[in-house]
């Protein structure tokens, strides 16, 4: 039996709150952490302020346009995936989580021409909310795509 997905507005309503949260977070990283550059919390975690233009750990650093026309891609294809995934929680939350980060980086891409990064735990590369929800979105596909090759 088909697992029941999100119904109605709830998922438009969860890639806009995601989409707003990254927004804001990035708007207070701007205002706050880009005059002072970084920020110690705790010994191993910082707020630093750094404007990507690349992907995750510099690859294609200055490729901007090239990862606009990529998030522009993926969320058509996951636009066109959404009716697949209604079947299965898992593939629609992954959906939803990586279209709404995907959004959050695209805003900055095409209106900063970078990606504003802050959150900085010392050992990997600084990274934002927006990259947090594609990540966990990815791993909430990979678990849904397991479970519909057991069925």
């Amino acid at each position: 039996m088909p697992a029941k997905g999100f119904a109605g507005f709830w998922p438009a309503v969860l890639v806009l709150g995601i989409f707003l949260a990254d927004r804001l977070t990035k708007l207070w990283a701007i205002r706050s952490l880009k005059p002072r550059y970084s920020l110690p919390v705790l010994p191993f975690f910082h707020l630093t302020y750094v404007e990507n233009t690349g992907a995750a750990f510099g690859i294609g650093f200055d490729r901007n346009g090239f990862f606009i026309a990529f998030s522009l891609f993926l969320l058509a294809v996951l636009f066109f995936l959404r009716g697949w995934s209604r079947r299965n929680r898992w593939l629609e939350l992954g959906l939803l989580l990586v279209a709404g980060g995907a959004l959050g980086n695209l805003y900055d891409r095409i209106f900063y021409g970078y990606v504003v990064d802050f959150l900085d735990f010392r050992v990997w590369p600084v990274f934002n909310l927006a990259d947090s929800c594609v990540t966990v979105g990815a791993c909430c596909l990979a678990w849904g795509m397991r479970r519909e090759e057991s069925r």
